[in-house]
């Protein structure tokens, strides 16, 4: 089920060749296993670059001005404390630049996969099958960005993404750098998929470990 290669047909008609399409249940039952063939994911990837980049654009130039973005020393300027921990701008403008990240996926994604794409989902596992669960329990779960599923199926994951905002100049040319950011992928990796999670930068798309 997860072979691209199985598919009957590309495009927005592709389904598992296992399922009949003589009646109308047969096609129920296609469009509930329905999953996105490559041309469609590497459609998505596009758009999820593309939503990098103009949340990445209008925050900095909302903050900074025209054409301006943060150097190093401002990417590490300490703006408050919360519970005793230095909040940094870095931090404070990847919070905003992911708002606006999130805005432009559901407007675009959505619209395009309604029933393949969720924006945020929070997964914990089944205690019976160790099967990833939506869940509302924050205690040991996990909540990508964007998540690419099964119609109808939110539970069975097609592939994992987290938008990444670096703001140094270090970040920005090596994201996968960071010890914290691999030890999450390899967390995503529990929840399945055909393909490995991976991350969207504005400055190099997509990445994968």
């Amino acid at each position: 089920m997860r072979n691209p290669a199985c598919y009957s047909q590309p495009g927005s008609e592709a389904i598992l060749p296992a399922v009949g399409r003589s009646v109308a249940a047969a096609r129920g039952v296609g469009t509930a296993l329905r999953i996105l063939d490559a041309a469609e994911l590497a459609r998505i990837e596009q758009l999820l670059i593309q939503c990098s980049k103009a949340a990445d654009q209008e925050v900095n130039e909302r903050e900074y001005g025209p054409g301006k973005k943060p150097d190093d020393a401002e990417c590490e300027r300490v703006v408050r404390h919360v519970d005793g921990k230095p909040l940094r701008r870095r931090m404070e403008l990847g919070t905003m630049k992911h708002a606006v990240a999130f805005a432009c996926v559901r407007r675009e994604l959505s619209r395009l996969f309604p029933d393949n794409v969720s924006v945020e989902p929070r997964y914990g596992f089944d205690a019976r099958t160790g099967r990833p669960v939506l869940t509302e329990r924050w205690v040991g779960s996990l909540r990508p960005d964007v998540v690419i599923r099964f119609a109808k199926e939110p539970s069975r994951v097609q592939c994992v993404y987290d938008f990444k905002f670096p703001c140094t100049k270090a970040s920005k040319s090596n994201p996968l750098a960071s010890p914290e950011l691999l030890q999450q992928l390899e967390r995503y990796e529990a929840l399945g998929g055909h393909c490995p999670p991976a991350i969207i930068t504005p400055q190099l798309g997509v990445s994968r470990d």
